[in-house]
């Protein structure tokens, strides 16, 4: 009789554990068909006419005429196919002016411009000028004042057909606790272009990697706001982007922990364009290990 029981009970833990197994298999299916969707849908907006692959240009404004068009002399010299002379970008003191050439079509919002004053992305949402396949607006940079010039017919745009990452693994979705600053502290993230700025900080995100805890500061206006994450790791300019990648994390949950899932870390717009103006990684976001999860690194950039 004890002998039966026992071989019942055998039976039983074996079942259940070929339980458990297709479970947990038929969890890592779906998470990872969740990736994948989520990756297919990043990969198609990249191939859009006005993706970061459409950069055809990235020029400085010096106070006062900026003039503009394919011929060399002028200050911004956009590509061959565009007009020889385009018109003006008039900065004063932080405003900027566009002067539209006699005879030379350019738009906003599909309607012709002679002459109009210009927002920068720090004003909100930019004027965007265009003309052709051509769009172009102005950007601010620490203290300075750029033109940001896309082309719709960029041929990096159809070049374009995917991104190389790792596995796709469920290990690497960690939670995180929140550590509160208080006050929120002030970090500095320098850019590509030698500048930096200082950004809010709420707090920091802690979590473990193999038993090991670190901490990433991320980016949000308060502890109530999604988190954006610009970090590096051991695979940085080896399999991955050399300045690093970006990371979103959601809002809090009631206990004040989240989920870092690094299987949708992603190359910044640098890695597909010289003439983005990317973030980088401040120092404490050095992760001292492999993180091999995510996008890895693209094309020669």
């Amino acid at each position: 009789m004890e002998r039966s029981n026992s071989i019942f009970i055998s039976i039983s833990l074996l079942l259940l554990s070929l339980l458990l197994v297709q479970c947990a298999g038929t969890q890592d299916t779906a998470y990872i068909k969740e990736i994948d969707d989520w990756h297919k849908k990043r990969v198609e907006r990249l191939k859009q006419k006005d993706s970061w692959f459409s950069l055809a240009g990235l020029f400085h404004l010096k106070e006062g005429i900026n003039t503009f068009g394919s011929n060399k002399s002028n200050d911004l010299i956009f590509p061959e196919k565009a007009a020889p002379y385009m018109g003006e970008i008039i900065l004063t003191e932080g405003k900027a002016v566009l002067k539209a050439k006699d005879g030379v079509r350019i738009t906003v919002n599909d309607s012709a411009v002679a002459k109009m004053n210009l927002k920068s992305d720090a004003d909100g949402r930019p004027t965007v000028l265009a003309n052709g396949s051509f769009s172009w607006y102005v950007i601010k940079r620490g203290e300075s004042f750029l033109v940001r010039l896309k082309d719709s017919e960029n041929p990096a745009i159809s070049e374009f057909t995917g991104i190389d990452r790792f596995k796709v693994d469920s290990d690497w979705r960690i939670k995180a606790r929140f550590e509160e600053y208080n006050p929120a502290k002030k970090i500095v993230i320098p850019n590509v272009l030698g500048q930096s700025s200082e950004e809010t900080c709420p707090g920091a995100l802690v979590f473990e990697i193999d038993g090991t805890a670190y901490r990433l500061d991320p980016l949000a206006k308060s502890r109530n706001d999604n988190f954006f994450i610009i970090f590096s790791d051991e695979t940085s300019a080896g399999e991955t982007y050399g300045a690093g990648r970006f990371l979103s994390a959601a809002k809090l949950d009631e206990n004040g922990e989240t989920f870092i899932d690094f299987n949708k870390a992603v190359n910044p717009p640098c890695a597909f364009s010289d003439y983005a103006t990317c973030p980088l990684p401040p120092k404490q976001n050095h992760i001292p290990v492999e993180v091999t999860a995510g996008e890895k690194k693209y094309g020669h950039h």
